[in-house]
């Protein structure tokens, strides 16, 4: 099937029979959690079709160059963006549509950019291919703006989207896309994987990705344990079991003010759960993400009950469910303390 691929066999392998069928679905949606390799499908999809596979693997956005990039614009003001669309298109019939900008979002100006190529022919092949990844990031004007394309796409083309939750998209774009669903990898492929990339500390990464091999593959480990300190400290501080003092001396550091929130509410879900999985021990089926620091989560889990967990998930739901509206990251850490500390 498609060469260095892992996981989801039953999806690649319905992807791969309709390539070779020749009737590929004009609109696909890959849906799934991220980082389990819904990009890199449709990349693999793209070469089968179009071939010239090295230059489509130029747009992997996780590539250090490409994510340079997208940080670097992420500096540009907002009318400088609107009027140079982020795309990537190293193959002329291939194009990646990615979020843009600090909140990170497929924008208008995108989706008007893909309606205005998608007009135009394939240069070398029968048909042209583009990719929005992450399209549950759009926001409505883009999410209207892209089903004006797929009411009368041109026969040439088809369009793959990603989405981790196709429940954020308009009904409409859901009814006229083929739907896959993608899920994390076993133990197992994940090994395999790791093993094939030759990737340096693989139990932690394996560990850490929950069958995610994107994140495997992208995860800074060094960031990640200064992003982990960070989110500890609060939750130490939220239980009573470190002074204030601690998260302000976190909060104003380099790694909690140039984070995206996003991330740190990721870290912080991660602790979250190991910390239940050791309150409730329930380790004989769920093993710790975060096993090189149990002592701090043994401490930890020892001075939260079930509903002090309950609620700061709770908490965290609402700030996750907040990033894209660019709330104060700090003021929002902050409240979280304060409505988890014990009365």
């Amino acid at each position: 099937m498609f060469p260095n691929f892992y996981g989801n066999r039953p999806v690649a392998e319905a992807l791969y029979q309709a390539v070779q069928s020749g009737r590929v679905p004009q609109t696909l949606l890959l849906a799934g959690p991220q980082g389990v390799g819904k990009a890199t499908l449709a990349r693999r999809l793209a070469a089968a079709l179009l071939g010239e596979a090295e230059k489509i693997e130029r747009d992997d956005l996780s590539l250090p160059e490409n994510q340079a990039y997208i940080r670097e614009r992420e500096k540009w003001p907002a009318e400088r963006r609107n009027e140079d669309p982020l795309i990537f298109a190293s193959h002329p019939d291939f194009v990646t549509f990615p979020p843009d900008g600090p909140l990170r979002q497929i924008s208008i100006q995108q989706m008007r950019l893909l309606k205005e190529m998608a007009q135009y022919k394939p240069l070398r092949g029968g048909c042209r291919v583009f990719l929005i990844d992450e399209l549950d990031r759009a926001n409505e004007q883009a999410a209207n703006s892209l089903l004006k394309t797929l009411e009368e796409p041109p026969e040439h083309l088809i369009l793959v989207a990603t989405a981790e939750n196709v429940f954020e998209l308009l009904p409409t774009i859901r009814s006229r896309s083929v739907i896959f669903y993608m899920t994390p990898l076993s133990q197992e492929e994940m090994a395999e994987f790791v093993r094939a990339r030759k990737l340096s500390d693989p139990e932690r990464r394996i560990a850490l990705a929950q069958g995610r091999p994107g994140l495997a593959v992208s995860l800074d480990l060094e960031a990640y344990d200064r992003q982990r300190e960070a989110m500890l400290t609060l939750l130490e501080v939220a239980a009573g079991a470190a002074p204030f003092s601690a998260w302000i001396r976190q909060s104003e550091s380099a790694t909690v003010r140039q984070e995206r929130l996003e991330v740190l509410l990721t870290v912080l879900y991660g602790l979250l759960r190991d910390v239940l999985v050791l309150s409730r021990d329930r380790e004989d089926r769920f093993a710790l993400r975060n096993a090189d620091i149990r002592p701090r989560l043994e401490s930890l889990a020892a001075r939260v009950d079930f509903r002090w967990l309950r609620r700061a998930v709770d908490r965290v739901d609402e700030l996750a469910s907040l990033v894209r509206r660019n709330i104060q990251k700090n003021l929002a850490l902050d409240a979280l303390i304060a409505e988890l500390l014990p009365a």
